[in-house]
């Protein structure tokens, strides 16, 4: 299965593995066909889990790569890891800033962004849409990063990309529940849910192409490329995963499912990598 995977072109590779992820986003969107409700510490749980896995791969999948590709290249190590992880932070809260959105969990008036009459149910797709983009350009870079024949000497190896895809894959269940369970709960059809939750997904495997695509294009940016994947990821992280996790009085044991989200995806890197 690997070594027909490893023979596929790596922008094929990159919309396959941003299929996958999108497609464990609508298995979690899935559970308002059985359930109209779920348990807020399980929700919480799943919610701190991917978060782990969040901040492991931008370390261990991202960082780590940037910084040893670099050394390779015999440039200053630290730059590309530095300056792309500040750049992608930015960008997500310029993007936060400017477009609305709804984070789960919180009312329609809490909406961010600029004022807008959008519906509730359009709102929490943004919300998720949004920190799906820079999951999609991490899956998108690592594989591109393959294909560019750094692997040598770096975390830059196909290993590496299935594990950060299937580790990104984990944590997109709960945000398809996210996104579904409550528009389920306020009385929106089970189709309409889970077609509302399975949608904020759909935009990874366009931005994993796009992520293999710009660093094919332009090799010297890959080490930028994975640095801003990881600092977007990490602002996803410490503005809405965290917080929604914390929102319930839950925290103690969304904190101990974010330790174990990081120890599987530290583990599956390791592994695979």
């Amino acid at each position: 299965m690997i070594d027909w995977f490893a023979s596929l072109s790596p922008l094929l590779q990159a919309l396959l593995a941003g299929l996958f992820t999108w497609s464990v986003t609508a298995l979690g969107a899935a559970v308002v066909f059985v359930t109209r409700t779920m348990s807020r510490r399980l929700l919480d749980s799943m919610l701190g889990f991917a978060a782990g896995v969040m901040i492991a791969a931008s370390f261990f999948s991202l960082l780590l790569p940037a910084i040893e590709i670099t050394e390779v290249q015999g440039k200053t190590a630290w730059v590309p890891a530095v300056f792309g992880f500040l750049l992608g932070g930015l960008v997500l809260r310029l993007a936060d800033a400017v477009l609305p959105h709804l984070h789960p969990g919180f009312p329609k008036e809490e909406a961010e962004g600029v004022a807008t009459s959008w519906r509730r149910s359009t709102l929490l797709v943004l919300a998720i849409t949004l920190h799906n983009i820079p999951e999609g350009l991490a899956v998108g870079v690592t594989f591109g990063a393959v294909a560019a024949g750094i692997e040598a000497g770096t975390g830059a190896t196909l290993g590496a990309a299935i594990a950060l895809a299937i580790g990104i894959g984990l944590q997109n269940f709960p945000e398809g529940i996210a996104v579904a369970l409550p528009l389920r709960g306020e009385g929106v059809s089970r189709l309409k849910s889970f077609w509302y939750g399975q949608l904020s997904g759909i935009v990874e495997p366009v931005a994993a192409v796009l992520g293999a695509v710009a660093v094919l294009t332009v090799r010297p940016m890959l080490p930028y490329a994975l640095a801003f994947a990881a600092g977007a990821m990490i602002y996803v992280v410490v503005e809405e995963l965290i917080p929604e996790s914390h929102l319930h009085g839950h925290e103690d044991l969304a904190t101990s499912s974010a330790l174990g989200g990081f120890a599987v995806m530290m583990l599956l890197d390791v592994a695979l990598g």
